[in-house]
């Protein structure tokens, strides 16, 4: 069934976001010895959202509670999977294991280093303040083992990116704010287009695009734009770029992580990670470095070369993009994963 590109699309709640959920379900079951009917959580941007425990269980020492995932509109292959996470005291502060369906990193260039479970850093830091939160409301040391399984997970996973990115075993725990929005390209372009308008309308003649929530920030920092200068650009370079070929401003600024700006470089447009992928190979070619070819990640690349890669992602991202708006002076500032300025050009 086709979807109009104006139709309203439901949001959803990213993996992290349920486990995180279920770890304090979970918690409270095992520190007050009464399973809730929902818990509430708070996420990376302050929403509050509610969530229906799906899933119960209890034995000497442990508890475990899970959250069925609803991922909206968004095509989501993990949309319906079952969430549970598993709670037992443990010492030294919080520990995450993985539990059946949930991967393992096996090499490097991840968030995560190889040898542990493939859960992302902000839906640990989240898990983390739920312990902290009920620890100190009950007492309690928050000293704990959160245990996270997605039955069916391993199947899954082999629909996605992660055994090629060397997680093994299922699935990652993933998700910056904790909501899934909705994915559509036309509504999503067509935003772009309009606040492309608004700018202009305004007199403004810089405005940026980013690829996500960290690169903004970062950017928005650095320049000083008011909002209404930051396009909501994500992995639609091109829907950007030639509507500001048509409409343009004196001055854009793109900015992104080195994955996503490396494709731009190699001269994709569409930078989703299910339309577009490096080529290493010719990565390897362009730096004079053969065993890049074998690389994994640009994160891997970038742990090794350093400021070589990233001079020339800049570089050759500002020259693709440049080519597309004559008319516009193009800047690109590439950001790491902590939303620290690594490069520009």
């Amino acid at each position: 069934m086709s979807r109009k590109p104006d139709t309203p699309l439901r949001r959803g709640w990213t993996t992290g976001a349920c486990a995180t959920a279920a770890t304090r379900a979970a918690l409270i079951a095992l520190w007050r010895g009464a399973h809730p009917d929902s818990v509430r959580i708070t996420l990376p941007r302050g929403e509050r959202p509610d969530f229906v425990v799906a899933h119960r269980a209890e034995g000497p020492g442990w508890a475990e509670a899970g959250i069925v995932k609803d991922a909206g509109d968004d095509p989501d292959v993990t949309h319906g999977a079952m969430i549970i996470a598993r709670v037992a005291a443990s010492e030294g502060g919080v520990v995450f294991r993985a539990g059946e369906g949930v991967g393992m990193v096996t090499r490097p260039g991840l968030p995560i280093p190889p040898g542990e479970p493939a859960i992302n850093p902000v839906p640990r830091q989240m898990m983390q303040a739920v312990v902290a939160d009920l620890a100190q409301r009950e007492g309690r040391a928050a000293d704990v083992e959160i245990t996270i399984r997605i039955p069916g997970g391993a199947a899954l996973a082999a629909k996605t990116w992660n055994p090629r990115l060397g997680i093994e075993g299922g699935l990652s725990v993933l998700g910056t704010t904790g909501i899934v929005r909705p994915f559509s390209c036309a509504a999503w372009i067509a935003s772009i287009h309009r606040g492309i308008d608004v700018a202009r309308a305004e007199g403004l003649q810089h405005v940026a695009g980013c690829t996500g929530a960290t690169s903004e920030r970062s950017v928005q920092a650095e320049l000083g734009l008011p909002d209404h200068a930051m396009l909501d650009m994500g992995d639609f370079a091109g829907g950007m770029l030639k509507y500001l070929a048509r409409h343009p401003v004196e001055k854009v600024t793109i900015g992104g992580g080195l994955g996503k700006l490396t494709k731009l470089a190699q001269g994709a447009i569409d930078l989703h990670s299910g339309r577009s992928q490096v080529d290493f190979a010719a990565l390897a070619r362009a730096l004079d470095a053969e065993w890049i070819a074998e690389a994994r990640t640009v994160l891997e690349v970038h742990q090794r070369l350093g400021a070589p890669l990233v001079e020339w992602i800049v570089h050759e991202a500002r020259e693709k993009a440049q080519a597309m708006v004559q008319e516009s002076q193009v800047q690109i500032i590439a950001v790491d994963r902590q939303g620290l300025i690594v490069g520009r050009a």
